[in-house]
C-alpha cells in the first residue's frame, strides 16, 4: 500500500508500523499508540545518556520514520547526560505515561525488539557505554 506515493517513504512508514505492531504484540496489545509512547521513550531514555557518536550509530540501524522520532528534540550539545538510575526511571516513565514500577519490564519488552531488528551488536555497543545499573534497566 502506498502512503505517500514516494516508495522510500513508504517502505519506512511500513517498517516502523511493523516494528510497532511488534512492541504491541510483546505487551498483548493492540494499541498502537501505548506501543509508540514506550518506544519513543526508550530510545529517547537510553539516547540522552549515550555518547553522540554511539547514539548516532544506534540511529542510523533504525527505519527512517524511527530515526527521526529516535532525533525528536535531541540536543547533541547536551549529551550525555549524567544520570542515574533512578533519574533513567523516572524519565521513562514520565515519557510512556507509565508507573516507574512498569519501567524494567517494558525497557526489556521494547529493547527485545528493537535487537531483532538492528544489525548484530548495534544495540550491545551502545548499551556497553552505559553505567551497569542503567545497562541492565534499559536491556
Amino acid at each position: 500500500m502506498s502512503h505517500t506515493g514516494v516508495s522510500n517513504l513508504d517502505h519506512s512508514i511500513d517498517k516502523a508500523v511493523a516494528w510497532l505492531a511488534e512492541v504491541a504484540t510483546a505487551f498483548g496489545t493492540d494499541d498502537k499508540r501505548f506501543a509508540y509512547r514506550v518506544t519513543r521513550a526508550w530510545m529517547h531514555a537510553l539516547r540522552d545518556r549515550l555518547p553522540v557518536p554511539v547514539a548516532a550509530h544506534l540511529a542510523a540501524q533504525l527505519p527512517e520514520l524511527l530515526r527521526g522520532v529516535f532525533y525528536d528534540g535531541w540536543n547533541p550539545s547536551r549529551v550525555p547526560i549524567k544520570y542515574d538510575s533512578a533519574e533513567y526511571v523516572r524519565r521513562f516513565a514520565r515519557e510512556a505515561t507509565i508507573h516507574d514500577a512498569e519501567v524494567p519490564r517494558t525497557a526489556t519488552l521494547v529493547a527485545g525488539v528493537v535487537r531483532r531488528h538492528v544489525s548484530h551488536g548495534a544495540l550491545d555497543e551502545a548499551l556497553d557505554t552505559l553505567p551497569a545499573d542503567i545497562r541492565q534497566l534499559a536491556a
